[in-house]
Parts: C-alpha cells; structure tokens; sequence
C-alpha cells in the first residue's frame, strides 16, 4: 500500500468509526467556528503528535508546527512569516489563553543546529535554526552527545518563550493576565512529559 492509499484507507476508517462518534462536535463546529482557548508551538516531527500527547478533540487547540518548535522573534516586514501570523490570529482574533511551546527529544532540527544542517537541506533548514544559536551556545558547555542534545532542546523552549515576549500584542496581554504562557518538552523514546519550572528546570507535572 502506497502512501496515498494507506492515507485514504485511514480516512474511511475515520468515517466509519470516529465521524459517527463526532459527528455533532464537527457540526457545531463548521456552524458556530473555532474557539480553543489555547495555541501550542510544536515541532514537525511526525513522531511528536500533539493532540495524541495531549488527548485533545478537534477545536480544542490550535496548533503551530515548525522545524524545532521555534519562535521567531517579532519582525512585522516584507518578508513571509507563517509562524508569527498564526500566532497573531490565534491571539489577536481567536484571543487564546494559553501559548504552550512543546520541545522534544531527538529532535532532527537541534541536531542540525548542533551537527549542521545536511547537506541536501542547507536552503531553508540552516538559517532557520541560526534562529535557535543563543540555545546552541548555552548547550555548548554540556558535554557532547546525548547530553547536549537535550539541554539545546530545552533552551529552544526557553527561547522560543523569551521571542514570544518581543510581540507587542502578545506581551500586552500576558501582562494583563489575559494569557499565559508555557514550556514543555516530551520524550519519545518514554512517552513522559516534563514542564518548565519557574527556576528554569524542566520536572514532570505530576
């Protein structure tokens, strides 16, 4: 079975059996919009799926996903900003509640940060991970491997939140209280969670 195939087979099993289940929650849905009350940042890697981890239901989350779960920093100009619109709608039109940035373990993206970027995916990939160097310094002291790949991972989420904060709107409102924001990182390889912490460790949220 081909890629497209074992997609529309997955499909009609969703028609089967989760559409009739959900049917009403679409319905509302498609009738009266979209209101999640929170936005989550989060990394393309196939093998992190936010609403699998989470155990969330359509319309509950609006999610962004990127190479590493980055946040760019403000920067309102010509050029094409897709993550920074999706955050400018989902708090400035949909008016969420809650930013989470969710980082990840054996994350392709901080490893080409640490490694660089492969040869055949220098156009895009390098530079958007120049973005994340401050993480890449900060992990520099850890010893290389395992070690450092994951205290990048960590400091991506730090710095993603801190880049959140440059965002006028986004800023207004957290000092408000109107939003909060927040860092999480999950390990693929023990399906755990753990949370950042007000001291800037990361510990499970148990």
């Amino acid at each position: 079975m081909d890629g497209m195939q074992k997609l529309l087979a997955g499909y009609r099993r969703f028609r089967a059996k989760a559409w009739p289940e959900q049917r009403r929650l679409f319905e509302t849905l498609a009738r009266e919009g979209q209101r999640p009350n929170m936005l989550l940042v989060a990394c393309i890697d196939s093998r992190v799926d936010p609403a699998m981890i989470f155990d969330t239901a359509p319309g509950e989350v609006l999610t962004v996903r990127n190479v590493a779960n980055l946040v760019p920093p403000y920067a309102p100009d010509a050029a094409y900003h897709g993550t920074s619109a999706a955050l400018e709608f989902g708090v400035s039109v949909l008016g969420v509640e809650h930013i989470v940035v969710l980082g990840h373990g054996a994350c392709g993206g901080v490893q080409a940060l640490l490694d660089g970027a492969p040869p055949d995916a220098a156009d895009f990939i390098a530079p958007w991970m120049s973005l994340a160097e401050p993480a890449r310094v900060a992990a520099s002291t850890c010893p290389a491997g395992a070690e450092r790949q994951r205290r990048c991972e960590y400091e991506i989420v730090k710095l993603s939140l801190a880049n959140l904060m440059t965002f006028p709107w986004i800023a207004a409102a957290a000092g408000t209280g109107k939003l909060a924001l927040h860092g999480a990182w999950f390990a693929v390889d023990s399906g755990t969670l753990v949370t950042l912490q007000p001291d800037g460790s990361f510990a499970s949220p148990d």
